[in-house]
């Protein structure tokens, strides 16, 4: 399973089954996130809730929080 985070990613992290198995998870740039090539590319386009204002988050800390996530599903 290849999981590609986006903004505007159809799929909430939290929705997400893929992450309790075999996972690939792609983090595009900090700037212009996934190309379209990649983004066709993966099985789900996930993005992570964030309530207020906030746009987007820095590449590293987005990476972060699905891989915890990730990890908190197999414990």
């Amino acid at each position: 399973m290849v999981v590609g985070l986006a903004a505007d990613g159809e799929v909430e992290l939290g929705e997400l089954e893929a992450l309790g198995g075999p996972v690939v998870i792609v983090v595009g740039s900090e700037g212009k996130g996934l190309s379209r090539l990649v983004g066709e590319t993966c099985d789900h386009r996930v993005r992570i809730p964030m309530p207020g204002g906030a746009e987007s988050l820095n590449a590293g800390v987005a990476a972060g929080i699905v891989l915890y996530e990730a990890a908190r599903r197999r414990a």
